[in-house]
């Protein structure tokens, strides 16, 4: 299990202070067969909508 000494706490927040903040992923990303499947499938779903939009 996780050490959860005040210590590590304060340490923790510190780094989560320092940390730069980013944008969340908004798809999976990754190289392998089934992330790829699901990417191409979200991939499908959004170009349909496109072309449901445009007409």
């Amino acid at each position: 299990m996780a050490v959860r000494t005040a210590r590590a706490v304060e340490t923790r927040k510190k780094k989560a202070r320092r940390a730069i903040p980013r944008a969340k992923v908004t798809r999976v990303q990754g190289n392998t067969a089934g992330v790829r499947r699901q990417l191409k499938k979200m991939a499908a779903k959004a170009q349909e909508a496109r072309a449901k939009d445009a007409g």
